[in-house]
């Protein structure tokens, strides 16, 4: 019998997916310990960061050297670790990506060992670990729905490059499902004319209070507890639907969809979704990966253009133009029709 040469090629691709969970949870522990900070602020040998974080030395040495490998500290334990670009959007700072590693690294890492029942079911990992729906376990716990709030801050790479994309000076625009209200901080920071009014639930309202208080001020914004899936305020000259629409069903998506008409009462106003969309001819990687995240977490899902634009025409709009952003993500403006 002829020996077959394994595709050793191949075969790492296909390690390196294996084990691409645990580079995620060794990154995860790092920040989890404090090690970035740790190491900007001078103590950065295996002793000192065993010592400040009440861990073994070994241990320490054993994760650093892992963290290293993969570019995200630089050094060594007896001279001294550095930090990088990469660590430095893992401090405990403003803007920076650690909730979101701590956010993904606890709660949605449980909810991702439920794959294979989530994908056999449709039911989502979260809620089949915690026996309740993401949002509804949110409400009830304002420790992780602050977390979450600032985990989709952190997720926020295009925001700054919207009013690029987008006129709007002397505009009002209304942030629907605002969250931190980051999407309406970046607008407001790069368009000193414009005015915002942001939506969220009643009990997300403060973290977006206090989020827009510290970067842009109030002056320009009017905060508003509510649920999209009831009403949505009325007199803005564009509607931002960003990143809130793929926890819905479509029947819930379209009545959104009809609020926001319904608030235009007959003006000449924009409706603008920003999401990642999806593609079965040619898929790219990130957002087909966070589809299924979406499955894991909430039950959601991205939908395709075409779908978006079904949708859109159900509730009265057209599609007028479509924009990519960066981070893979699109704008789909509308118009009523």
């Amino acid at each position: 019998m002829a020996v077959v040469k394994v595709d050793l090629k191949a075969a790492q691709e296909v390690v390196d997916v294996i084990t691409g969970g645990w580079r995620a949870q060794c990154l995860y522990t790092a920040v989890k310990l404090g090690i970035p900070d740790l190491i900007g602020a001078g103590r950065n040998t295996d002793d000192e960061l065993a010592a400040a974080t009440g861990a073994q030395p070994e241990g320490i040495h054993r994760l650093m050297r892992l963290l290293v490998a993969m570019g995200v500290f630089e050094g060594d334990g007896a001279t001294g670790y550095r930090g990088t670009p990469v660590s430095d959007l893992l401090t405990d700072t403003p803007d920076s990506l650690r909730e979101m590693c701590l956010l993904y690294g606890e709660e949605f890492y449980t909810a991702w060992g439920h794959a294979s029942q989530s994908i056999s079911t449709l039911t989502a990992g979260f809620e089949i670990e915690y026996g309740e729906p993401l949002y509804q376990h949110l409400s009830g716990n304002a420790e992780l729905s602050e977390r979450f709030q600032l985990a989709m801050k952190a997720g926020s790479l295009f925001f700054d490059y919207v009013p690029e994309a987008i006129d709007l000076a002397g505009k009002t625009f209304v942030d629907v499902g605002a969250g931190p209200g980051q999407l309406t901080a970046a607008i407001l920071a790069a368009v000193p004319d414009a005015r915002a009014k942001v939506l969220d639930r009643p009990h997300v309202i403060p973290v977006a209070e206090r989020n827009l208080r510290s970067t842009v001020g109030l002056d320009r914004v009017e905060l508003v507890g509510g649920d999209m899936t009831e009403s949505v305020p009325e007199g803005g000259d564009v509607y931002f639907l960003c990143r809130v629409l793929a926890g819905w069903s479509d029947d819930a998506v379209v009545g959104v969809f009809a609020n926001c008409l319904a608030a235009m009462a007959g003006s000449p106003s924009r409706l603008i979704i920003l999401e990642r969309v999806v593609t079965d001819e040619s898929p790219t990687v990130l957002p087909s990966l966070w589809d299924l995240h979406l499955l894991m977490t909430n039950g959601g899902r991205h939908r395709t253009l075409e779908k978006y634009t079904e949708l859109l025409a159900r509730a009265g709009f057209a599609v007028e133009k479509v924009t990519a952003l960066p981070a893979e993500t699109t704008a789909i403006i509308a118009v009523p029709r």
